[in-house]
């Protein structure tokens, strides 16, 4: 039987914010290394780098940074869950995240997903929220993750440039 497991890392975001990216929730490889996107194969920190022309951030400090330099928030949609491994569609009994101190300080336009579960998770539960601080409807991008094999890098990479009309 599986049990409940808490998110075990803080949103990365400052007062400059203006978009949101949420995952569903971390993998065992991030669990384990204490940062989010952690699993070499997961595509996330290269399609960012890409979409915003710059160096691959090559440690957690430099990931930080690229976020805040860009005025990029990231966090979780799911606070609480039972998940298997990695897998989304092993996740249950989830409990959302709160938004709320993300939107008192930064300044978010648009709200973006991370895949079909974030999204999911985010319209059940974070939607209204949502909603009320940016006035815009939550963007579905395609999961970076490895498990999304129908998507090759490039296709990612064009699908996640729709980000970069809301970081000018």
């Amino acid at each position: 039987m599986n049990s409940l497991l808490t998110h075990p890392f803080k949103p990365i975001f400052d007062k400059n914010s203006k978009i949101l990216i949420l995952g569903s929730f971390p993998s065992v490889a991030s669990r384990e290394q204490g940062f989010y996107y952690a699993n070499p194969q997961n595509r996330f920190w290269r399609v960012l780098a890409a979409v915003l022309d710059c160096q691959l951030p090559k440690n957690t400090d430099e990931k930080i940074e690229l976020l805040i330099k860009h005025k990029i928030a990231i966090y979780d949609a799911a606070l609480v869950c039972e998940i298997t491994g990695s897998s989304d569609a092993k996740m249950t009994k989830i409990s959302p995240s709160n938004l709320e101190p993300i939107f008192e300080v930064a300044s978010i336009s648009q709200v973006f997903t991370n895949g079909n579960k974030a999204y999911e998770i985010s319209k059940k539960f974070q939607n209204e929220q949502i909603l009320k601080a940016t006035k815009k409807e939550i963007i579905k991008l395609p999961s970076t993750s490895p498990a999304n094999a129908k998507f090759s890098l490039e296709r990612l990479i064009l699908s996640w440039s729709e980000i970069s009309k809301f970081l000018i």
